[in-house]
């Protein structure tokens, strides 16, 4: 059995380029994730925090962090942070997000993800999980905020 994403994720995080060889083999696992060189810096049931800088291949035609770039960003972290928070006999998907650009994005940003498991995780029929993820610049001003929805039911039985 492959070891689980918190494992990993914990066993890296300590050793030098670590967090960079997490990240990297993520968007290796996800390759869309990439188009943004992220690189996790937390990873915990309940909270994920990954950055990515304010490079020209993220720029729309303002010169500032495009848009999708940031909901990139937050799916990952939402999406990770799901991971690692759910019991190992569920699995998730993403179903919706609702975003709101709030500032121009002018600097390096930071995605946090940070949300309680809901206490009903046992409902064989799943339930949905809706995650808030605020994009932070270096000045710590939110320039983007996105609720993203998880599906999260039980795996099927292996065949």
């Amino acid at each position: 059995m492959a070891p689980d994403v918190l494992s990993l994720w914990n066993n890296a995080k300590g050793l030098p380029f670590g967090k960079k060889l997490f990240s990297t083999g993520l968007c290796w696992k996800a390759p869309y994730f990439g188009s943004i060189s992220p690189e996790f810096e937390e990873l915990a049931p309940g909270r994920a925090v990954v950055t990515f800088g304010n490079s020209r291949k993220v720029h729309n035609h303002l010169g500032t962090v495009h848009a999708i770039a940031c909901c990139n960003a937050a799916e990952l972290a939402a999406g990770t942070m799901t991971e690692v928070s759910i019991p190992s006999s569920h699995r998730w998907i993403p179903v919706g997000m609702t975003v709101q650009y709030l500032r121009k994005a002018t600097t390096d940003l930071r995605a946090v993800a940070e949300a309680a498991l809901p206490d009903d995780t046992a409902s064989s029929g799943g339930f949905d999980w809706t995650i808030p993820v605020r994009i932070v610049d270096t000045h710590g001003v939110e320039v983007v905020h996105a609720d993203i929805t998880m599906r999260v039911s039980e795996k099927p039985p292996r065949r």
